[in-house]
């Protein structure tokens, strides 16, 4: 029987993995997450950080022939441009204020590592959100919550941060950080796991 080790401290990760009914243990990667030039495609760029955290995390537990390790990175991509957390409160505001009226892209890159043979099997999903259009008042309050800061793009989904959403076009539990369908697939066709 596998052990799963989910490569990442985001609360949110670790939900939606219980929430497909697994049972598993976190194992934080220390990737080196510099190593991808930002210049490559976004959907790139999300495969091969997931792929590091992966790697990362399995040097950890490499006398665990039984583990399966599960990484994932998010980015949200606006024009063209990748947007990660924001350092302060004052480029918190600048993303915000960029996204508002208009559509952009949430990438999540995830991957799947079997220690037992080092199968590996990568991929990513993008989910189009369209934001209303926000008033730098609106953006200041949502703010001074707090919950941007440490969320790509600087809003949660999930949180307060629906409330600036007006549709998405794509996987919802993508945009939160983890692409449930299409990481169940993985673990179903590739890696044997029988889920429901």
């Amino acid at each position: 029987m596998s052990e799963i080790i989910l490569a990442s401290a985001s609360p949110r990760r670790r939900e939606l993995l219980a929430n497909m009914g697994l049972s598993f243990s976190v194992v934080v990667s220390e990737a080196d997450e510099s190593a991808v030039p930002p210049e490559v495609p976004p959907y790139i760029y999300v495969q091969e950080l997931a792929l590091i955290k992966a790697a990362a995390s399995a040097k950890k537990v490499l006398a665990n022939k039984e583990a399966v390790i599960i990484a994932a990175d998010t980015i949200v991509v606006n024009d063209g441009k990748i947007m990660g957390k924001p350092a302060d409160r004052e480029e918190a505001f600048r993303m915000l204020k960029s996204l508002s009226g208009k559509t952009h892209q949430v990438y999540t890159g995830y991957c799947v590592m079997s220690i037992a043979n080092a199968y590996t099997v990568c991929g990513r999903e993008c989910t189009e959100v369209r934001f209303r259009e926000l008033t730098d008042e609106k953006i200041q309050r949502y703010i001074e919550t707090g919950e941007p800061m440490d969320k790509a793009g600087a809003y949660g989904i999930q949180g307060l941060g629906a409330m600036l959403v007006e549709g998405i076009n794509g996987d919802y539990f993508n945009v939160v950080g983890l692409p449930v369908g299409a990481l169940a697939r993985t673990l179903e066709n590739d890696f044997g796991f029988r889920l429901i």
